[in-house]
């Protein structure tokens, strides 16, 4: 019997720019398909960095060429681009994948909200860098005009800082659902989904904030009530002592040693750490659950045991 699985795809393995992404989506495809195949509910999240900073900086460029005819972008209607940017090229390779192998399931990208809370102290301290590097007396008029908060970038010019905070709910769940319960194919929460606060009346405000797409993906898994979350990256196995003589990959990992590892630091934060932070969630939010984290291409001998890094209670 098949099972439901959210995966979490990286936005690093969709490309750096058109011509790399449309390779990558066709790579892409073939994995996923391979588990639909074999009988897999599937739901797809995906990040956004490299896309959702080009964006950034096209529409910066623009700004600074005509300041009196356009505005900086908000990074929510950024985060909104890029999501159909990512998902137009990835719904068409999978649903050509999946027609080439005789399999006809609808495949659709839902623009994604997720609630953020806005007195998460994440805004109060913005560290995710974004956009242009720019120079000092940009930066500081971006400061004075829009309020950005500005900081040096490893000495090769000033970039916009803004805040990663916790998805706290998923707007369109309810639409995720029910495109799933009726066999589709669906792509969601890319790059975290776009952030938003609630103020009066039910009115959703966009916020200058990039959610981390491992910890929008487990709260979407949780929601869907799925069996699995696959947090898919760039090694086959999560390592201890990574780089190290001593380094030791790990094919099983109970939360309690999880939590024994994050605690000596042995996670790099923005990389493995939110990962293993998320499959740690997923697998104890109910019995039964399972977290996987491999790559891309071992997903399908990972479900069935043969790899990668499986995380249950």
């Amino acid at each position: 019997m098949g099972k439901r699985i959210v995966i979490a795809l990286g936005g690093n393995a969709l490309g750096n720019n058109l011509p790399e992404q449309m390779v990558a989506v066709r790579k892409t495809s073939k994995a996923i398909a391979d588990l639909i195949e074999e009988g897999h509910e599937v739901v797809i999240a995906h990040g956004n960095g490299p896309q959702v900073g080009m964006i950034q900086e096209a529409m910066g460029l623009l700004t600074r060429a005509e300041p009196e005819k356009y505005i900086p972008f908000p990074l929510s209607v950024c985060v909104a681009m890029s999501q159909g940017y990512i998902g137009y090229d990835l719904q068409n390779a999978l649903k050509e994948e999946l027609l080439d192998r005789g399999i006809d399931k609808g495949v659709a990208t839902v623009l994604t909200q997720v609630v953020v809370d806005q007195d998460d102290p994440a805004f109060q301290n913005p560290t995710k860098p974004i956009g242009a590097f720019l120079t000092r007396e940009e930066a500081e008029k971006m400061e004075r005009e829009h309020g950005y908060k500005m900081v040096e970038d490893s000495g090769r010019g000033y970039r916009r800082v803004v805040a990663s905070p916790k998805p706290q709910a998923i707007v369109e769940l309810s639409t995720i659902s029910a495109l799933v319960g009726s066999g589709h194919v669906v792509i969601a929460c890319g790059g975290g989904g776009i952030p938003v606060v609630t103020e009066h009346h039910h009115h959703l405000k966009g916020a200058a904030a990039v959610i981390d797409k491992d910890f929008a993906s487990e709260l979407m898994a949780e929601h869907l009530n799925a069996d699995m979350l696959i947090v898919l990256t760039a090694v086959e196995k999560v390592a201890i002592n990574f780089n190290k003589p001593d380094q030791q990959w790990l094919s099983d990992l109970t939360p309690d040693k999880a939590r024994e590892y994050i605690a000596q630091g042995q996670f790099a934060p923005g990389s493995m750490l939110p990962k293993v932070e998320a499959a740690l969630k997923f697998a104890e939010s109910k019995p039964g659950r399972t977290a996987l984290i491999t790559l891309l291409e071992k997903a399908k001998d990972g479900i069935s045991g043969k790899t990668g890094t499986a995380v249950h209670q």
